[in-house]
């Protein structure tokens, strides 16, 4: 099995018996095909059920050269998963990633705006134009229900539950799960849906699509980030943000106002509350507030 062959048959693998995104399947890929133009540009002919420890300390080594430690730790990830499949297949018997480390990257505290950022971002948004009225949508969106860029760009108008206060979100790995959504944010969208989508020239495959681009096509993960860079610079904030921001902006101002974190979790998707407890870090006097007023032997 050469190289190519195999990392087809890991994709599909990954696909249809693990589930997960299409983001995350091309991650993987990425970092596959980078071990193997490695291989191809050193003229190493090691194929997957061959490869040695020792050829892929080599690469690893390389790789520590070009990129961060996160980038770094992700990729000997893909390249443990990718091992792990051969073995389960019987291409080999071996795991030959089993002995080599990630580096630490340490957890790194989200950035997050406060509310009069948040403020200040949205409402510098020139809602003159058909752009600016669905760009405001957008990001109350984001905010308002601490969705991933992902979610938010594949957001369908037959995900929108109004009556009962929910969004139906697709996350991670396909798996669906039920926001609620105040009514401030839903007048909005319905805004956005009624006066300003509905002079877009929709394309077949996007009537459903909430959120379109001018050509009535789904938008791009690299235009909200476009957007959003854009509209911090214009509103005079120098902090570094994404649509992340906002997912972090969501779940942080929820547990200052009181929010249990199994319910943050479960807003958030998070499979792991431990993926949520990083939000516990941001705001030490908040969690000495929650035990002075609610512990019996404060």
């Amino acid at each position: 099995m050469n190289w190519k062959q195999a990392i087809k048959d890991f994709s599909i693998y990954l696909k249809l018996e693990r589930g997960l995104s299409v983001n995350t399947l091309k991650a993987y890929t990425r970092d596959l095909n980078k071990l193997a133009q490695w291989l191809e540009i050193n003229e190493v002919k090691e194929l997957p059920a061959a490869i040695t420890v020792d050829t892929l300390r080599t690469y690893i080594y390389e790789l520590a050269k070009t990129v961060q430690p996160r980038s770094q730790a992700r990729s000997i990830s893909s390249l443990k998963a990718f091992f792990e499949f051969l073995t389960l297949e019987r291409y080999r018997e071996d795991q030959p990633m089993s002995l080599i480390e990630a580096p630490k990257t340490g957890r790194k505290l989200p950035d997050t705006l406060s509310t009069t950022e948040i403020d200040l971002l949205i409402n510098s948004i020139d809602r003159s134009t058909l752009e600016g009225e669905r760009n405001r949508a957008m990001l109350e969106t984001l905010y308002a229900c601490g969705l991933r860029v992902s979610e938010l760009i594949t957001l369908k108008i037959s995900d929108l539950f109004f009556n009962e206060g929910f969004l139906k979100v697709t996350g991670k790995g396909d798996k669906q799960r039920f926001v609620p959504i105040g009514e401030y944010t839903i007048k909005i969208i319905e805004l956005y849906k009624n006066e300003v989508r509905i002079h877009v020239p929709v394309k077949p495959d996007h009537t459903d699509t909430l959120f379109l681009n001018r050509r009535g096509a789904g938008l791009t993960r690299a235009m909200i980030f476009h957007v959003i860079k854009q509209q911090a610079i214009t509103a005079g904030i120098k902090k570094s943000i994404s649509p992340h921001t906002f997912r972090h902006s969501f779940a942080t101002h929820l547990l200052e106002n009181g929010a249990d974190l199994r319910s943050i979790q479960m807003m958030l998707g998070h499979e792991s509350i431990t993926t949520t407890e990083i939000y516990m870090h941001v705001d030490r006097a908040h969690l000495s507030k929650v035990i002075n007023e609610h512990h019996p032997r404060a």
